[in-house]
């Protein structure tokens, strides 16, 4: 499940757990994390520029939970000086990371490092003088242990940056003309359902507040802020938006399907079938609205 809401936009990978439909995918879904990650591109030059004016010329920038490698790319695009680093547990996602590198020409000074979060980051040469964790964070099971040893892995006066939170995204007016009104506030309703069972899963799983300023804190960081940012692609939108949505709804109708009703089901069938003029393939009115959040907080020099 792309599970898009303001847990995450972009699931990271992380460990899986069998016979549950909590269980994800990674290297199946990487074309879905490429697409959705270069739609929000605006988004994120715009939250990688804000941390520009807070870390100057970085030497080591570590992309935690990486993916496939599209905002570790673009931190080597907006800070040209910086080594770049990708951190990811599946090798195909961190092979397609290298490929976007070397295609964008900036190979020269990007890496790939494997293995499970955040025990690997043991394996860094030298402290991270960035340090971003892009909806990567809420796959481990004690939050609160993994931002202790994120900001561990910082040099004196390094930054954590970590992308938790924000609203969910919106594709469609409240009523669209199919079904009862408010289609995509009670998916949400499943959505947070969802999430919930996939926290309570993972291995060590620890039920925390997700006050991040206060986490931060709690990890011996100072100095923690709080920006979020919006992405609006309005209507009529490209053919990428229109895929986007047709993935999440699609994935949505395969994760929840069984708590959906019988006209939410019809509605999300209709949604999804490209011969339907009210399908999101077709719609004039199809949009797509979201807003991310951004925590910060620096290791004391």
């Amino acid at each position: 499940m792309a599970h898009d809401h303001h847990h995450t936009d972009t699931p990271k990978h992380t460990h899986t757990h069998s016979h549950s439909n909590t269980d994800i995918d990674w290297a199946e879904m990487a074309g879905h994390l490429e697409s959705q990650a270069e739609l929000f591109a605006p988004l994120y030059e715009s939250a990688l520029s804000w941390l520009g004016k807070e870390v100057t010329e970085p030497g080591l920038i570590v992309d935690v939970g990486s993916g496939p490698g599209v905002v570790s790319c673009l931190f080597a695009e907006v800070f040209p000086g910086a080594r770049v680093l990708a951190v990811d547990g599946s090798e195909p996602l961190l092979d397609r990371a290298r490929a976007r590198a070397l295609r964008q020409g900036v190979a020269d000074r990007f890496g790939v490092l494997a293995g499970e979060l955040p025990g690997v980051l043991d394996e860094l040469d030298y402290p991270a003088d960035l340090l971003w964790a892009g909806h990567s964070l809420h796959h481990l099971g004690d939050q609160r242990a993994a931002l202790t040893a994120f900001g561990e892995r910082l040099a004196p006066g390094g930054t954590l940056a970590i992308l938790e939170g924000g609203l969910p995204s919106r594709f469609l007016p409240r009523d669209f003309g199919i079904g009862r009104p408010g289609l995509q506030a009670r998916l949400d309703a499943l959505q947070e359902k969802w999430f919930e069972q996939m926290r309570t899963e993972l291995p060590g799983s620890v039920t925390e507040a997700e006050d991040w300023p206060a986490l931060l804190s709690s990890a011996g960081l100072k100095y923690a802020r709080t920006r979020s940012f919006l992405l609006d692609l309005p209507a009529p939108v490209s053919d990428r938006a229109r895929a986007y949505a047709a993935e999440i709804f699609s994935r949505l109708r395969d994760s929840v399907a069984d708590d959906l009703d019988t006209d939410d089901r019809a509605a999300l069938d209709r949604l999804l079938d490209p011969a339907d003029p009210a399908s999101v393939h077709r719609r004039p009115d199809l949009f797509v609205l979201g807003a991310r959040t951004v925590h910060t907080a620096v290791r004391p020099a």
